[in-house]
């Protein structure tokens, strides 16, 4: 399952992402935010699709959309469990999932056009956590100290 939320910058590229996954048949939740509202506020998004993820980490996945990206990918990163990263472009997108086993992407909806974003998505879909015993040890290190702090 990917969970997909944004606040109001990020609105209109999730309402794309989500016909773009209809259409691709690829299951999705929606938690917010249902509606454009400019008083919103990316957190609150954010945790949402983090706290989602964190539950079944092995079996699900999320994509938060804000104006930069920046803010929704702190603050998903404060869930124990999530590992959330900003990509801009594919190459991106597809490091972050090999090289990092990202299981949340935070799209920047100021810098990142429809095409562009849905070329991110489907990337980043497509790709998969390597396993390599140098990723994995990079990995395991971040859990260890999430779980220590």
């Amino acid at each position: 399952m990917i969970y997909i939320g944004s606040d109001h910058r990020g609105y209109n590229l999730k309402e794309y992402l989500k016909d773009y996954l209809a259409k691709s048949k690829i299951p999705f939740k929606d938690v917010g935010n249902h509606k454009f509202d400019p008083e919103d506020d990316y957190p609150d998004f954010a945790f949402k699709v983090a706290q989602e993820v964190a539950k079944n980490p092995a079996e699900s996945t999320g994509v938060m959309i804000c104006g930069s990206g920046l803010g929704m990918a702190v603050a998903a990163n404060k869930v124990k469990g999530i590992k959330a990263g900003l990509a801009l472009n594919e190459w991106l997108a597809k490091h972050g999932r090999e090289n990092d086993d990202l299981n949340v992407l935070s799209l920047a909806s100021d810098q990142t056009d429809f095409s562009l974003a849905e070329r991110i998505l489907k990337t980043w879909l497509a790709s998969k956590f390597n396993g390599g015993e140098k990723y994995q040890r990079r990995v395991r290190k971040i859990e260890e100290f999430e779980n220590n702090n």
